[in-house]
């Protein structure tokens, strides 16, 4: 077991590198620069020329990112140009808020899309079946932003059920933060749940025309225990890799989702530093969240291996 991590471990390194690589170079290519940021209607070439020797970026790109790959490695994700606050403790501060909405939208996702899946399973071609299919396919084709914006619409402005936007910490008040988080989450989590409801779905479509759940039918097994402990346990395999992959996704999700409801979150901080040109917070932003997303599917892989441990080899 020690050694299939191990391997997982050895695999994910590179691709933060190449990942590091990609986030420093590509993002200079977009029109103008952090200096030109600071300074905006102030420019002046003289004083340009000053601030970038002063934060190194006069150097060949090369060696600029030697500097800051190197200095991540001692744990130092730089320092922002805006706010002169340290990359990581910015990305700590907000990393609470980017959290509590991943994990209610994958609170959703499980609670609500699995047991629908295989409801939807053993009732198949009825009346649930169908509005379970319907559902899925509007969660998988209504993009989490548009969904997002009609939930403040009706919900907000219309009815006046929950806040449009803004935060309040769950230790503050627990009632006040739930109600704030309520659309943000739904709105992040609708498309995951659609797709893990649709897997869950077929999984358990396939798993019950297996062999051996027709012996276990056969030796007087209950329809209860033979629907939890062999069929929906086995169809759940290929959903958690699903859902690994789909953490990801709402890790990445929850940038549009946070400027949308004005949650002060990681996802919002990287859109900050993308208008401002803030080059090293930029950096370190995507860098945290593509190492959230190979941390994740690593977890699940760990997982996957222990309920199927054939894949270890």
């Amino acid at each position: 077991m020690w050694r299939y991590i191990t391997k997982r471990i050895l695999v994910a390194v590179p691709v933060l590198i190449g990942i590091s690589i990609v986030a420093f170079f590509l993002i200079r290519l977009v029109p103008g620069d952090t200096i030109t940021a600071l300074l905006g209607a102030n420019y002046n070439p003289e004083q340009a020329a000053v601030l970038r020797a002063e934060y190194g970026l006069d150097k060949p790109l090369v060696m600029q990112y030697f500097i800051w790959i190197t200095n991540v490695l001692k744990g130092d994700l730089g320092q922002s140009f805006f706010t002169n606050q340290g990359v990581l403790t910015s990305i700590i501060e907000r990393l609470p808020v980017t959290l509590e909405l991943m994990i209610m939208s994958f609170l959703y996702s499980v609670f609500i899309a699995i047991p629908l899946g295989a409801l939807a399973s053993l009732k198949k071609n009825s009346l649930l079946d169908y509005s379970a299919s319907f559902l899925g396919l509007l969660g998988v084709s209504i993009p989490n932003f548009w969904l997002g914006t009609i939930f403040i619409l009706i919900f907000s402005l219309f009815l006046g059920w929950f806040p449009s936007g803004g935060f309040v910490s769950f230790f503050e008040n627990p009632i006040l933060n739930l109600r704030y988080m309520a659309l943000p989450s739904i709105a992040l989590g609708a498309s995951v749940g659609a797709v893990v409801m649709r897997m869950t779905r077929s999984s358990m479509l396939e798993v019950l025309k297996q062999d051996y759940i027709e012996m276990a039918r056969a030796k007087g097994v209950t329809r209860k225990m033979l629907i939890i402990s062999h069929a929906l346990k086995n169809a759940l395999i290929p959903v958690i890799t699903v859902l690994g992959i789909q953490m990801g996704y709402l890790l990445g999700g929850s940038v549009i989702i946070e400027k949308i409801f004005s949650l002060p979150g990681v996802g919002r901080l990287t859109l900050q530093s993308i208008t401002n040109r803030d080059y090293i917070l930029m950096q370190g932003c995507i860098l945290f969240v593509a190492f959230g997303f190979v941390t994740i599917n690593l977890v699940v892989d760990i997982i996957y291996a222990v309920i199927n441990p054939q894949i270890r080899y």
